[in-house]
């Protein structure tokens, strides 16, 4: 088997790299284990955050070129590369900055005479990441982690192999001590091997609810711990009294950031029923007038390919039988009538339970609009999905949309605002979206040992 590179606009194959044999992976993994103590107990936690910062400082210095990599590799617009790249820096200097006073010792007051909480690492973590977000996904787990005094293994989507080996050469070029972080050259039928080994203490993946639910059977028979950041189908409530053109913005801007290849994307827009006829028009308007197919390399590329053919027929199929069953093509529903995996941004209305616009998470430029009689409706059909991950609230009344988002099933909820993955706050989902955070001082205690000691 080997890793292939192809670029999903020209379909051309760009590089190929053999996976490694059971041996190798098997050595990678022991001295990862072996390194951990070093790592952990004797290299202090203001040199680990150092070492962070300098991982910033190669991002920015590279950012063109690693951008460029994430372009080729699964067709994200090349503006939206380098704010990719950008972000890794921010998580890196956030960390670098925070993880010390994130992982100080608690003081307890109790019967003893000292008496505190501390935080210390797990040992080695094996990571799981998906290809929508190739750097970004993988940093967001790997800052916080190594900060704490981790050692992280990548087994990264077997489409952005040349992603995944950059990223390892950046904390290289970064003074980091190998096997530090390591990128494991490895098929989806390796994987269980690694979360068996005795040296991986813990597994964090991002992915599809299946993949999660693999993951975290073979991890909970080894007891070992995991964060799983799966699928979502987030809400985008819109209130009869919320600023349409705020909104309207937002909604193209959330739907098909990333050609809507994104767990947090907006996917579900629930609209007031006085304002839903006026929302799609304009909605559709909007993504009309603003999305031009082409490389996406070139700056003035607003429509980049989907990442793979493969990822475009599923999301054609949802589309087709959602349509079948009575749903309403607004615009677009077709494949482009040129070389790429260019799918026309779609709008699809008139939406009932049975389809699958309603029940099925759709990963690509495709948004669902559905009407909602009242603010209850509305969330009503918000929470009415096995998905939890984000959503947000659009509406001049801030009481009224609080209210909302606080009964919103979902790890986070944005009023008036786009929902998004921040450093500062905590990043995760709940019901099929997965569990645990990432982010925040509840990311790197994650994967710590959280340990009482108590002296008398």
């Amino acid at each position: 088997m080997a890793f292939v590179s192809i670029n999903p606009v020209s379909g051309k194959e760009l590089a190929r790299f053999d996976t490694w044999d059971q041996t190798k992976l098997d050595d990678t993994v022991k001295r990862a284990g072996q390194k951990f103590a070093d790592w952990a107990q004797r290299t202090p936690i203001e040199e680990r955050c150092q070492l962070m910062l300098a991982v910033a400082d190669v991002l920015r210095d590279q950012q063109e070129e690693l951008a460029t990599f994430i372009s080729l590799e699964m067709g994200k617009t090349i503006q939206e590369a380098k704010s990719e790249i950008e972000k890794c820096a921010w998580v890196c200097e956030y960390y670098a900055e925070n993880g010390p006073a994130f992982l100080a010792d608690e003081i307890i007051e109790t019967d003893a005479s000292k008496s505190y909480i501390c935080y210390q690492p797990m040992g080695v973590v094996l990571a799981v990441m998906p290809w929508n977000f190739p750097f970004w996904q993988v940093f967001r787990f790997a800052a916080p982690a190594l900060v704490a005094g981790n050692i992280a293994l990548l087994k990264h989507a077997s489409n952005v192999p040349q992603c995944a080996i950059a990223m390892e050469n950046v904390f290289k070029q970064a003074g980091f001590p190998d096997h530090v972080f390591t990128n494991l050259m490895i098929g989806a039928d390796q994987v269980e091997s690694v979360i068996r080994n005795r040296y991986v203490r813990a597994v964090t993946l991002t992915g599809s609810e299946p993949a999660g639910r693999k993951v975290a059977s073979i991890a909970g028979s080894e007891l070992k711990k995991t964060v799983l950041e799966l699928g979502g189908s987030d809400a985008f409530i819109v209130l009869d009294d919320a600023d349409m053109a705020l909104a309207i913005d937002a909604a193209v801007s959330s739907r098909f950031l990333n050609m809507g290849q994104s767990c947090i994307a907006a996917k579900r827009f629930i609209v007031d029923q006085f304002i839903y006829d006026k929302f799609i028009q304009q909605f559709k308007a909007a993504i009309e007038n603003k999305f031009v197919a082409g490389d996406p390399l070139d700056p003035n590329t607003t429509l980049a390919p989907m990442a793979r053919q493969d990822l475009l027929d599923e999301l054609h199929q949802q589309v087709s039988q959602s349509i079948e069953l009575g749903a309403t093509l607004v615009t677009g529903g077709y494949q482009l009538d040129r070389p790429g995996c260019y799918y026309a941004p779609t709008i699809l209305s008139n939406i009932s339970s049975n389809m699958p616009a309603f029940n099925e998470e759709f990963f690509g430029p495709v948004a669902i609009v559905l009407k909602a009689s009242e603010p209850a409706h509305a969330l009503g059909l918000a929470n009415a999905t096995e998905f939890g991950l984000g959503g947000s609230v659009w509406s001049k009344d801030s009481a009224t949309a609080e209210t909302i988002a606080r009964g919103m099933e979902s790890g986070a909820c944005f009023v008036n605002g786009i929902t998004k993955s921040d450093p500062r706050i905590p990043f995760g989902g709940v019901k099929n979206s997965g569990y645990g955070r990432e982010l925040s001082y509840q990311g790197i205690r994650e994967f710590t040992h959280i340990k009482s000691i108590w002296i008398k």
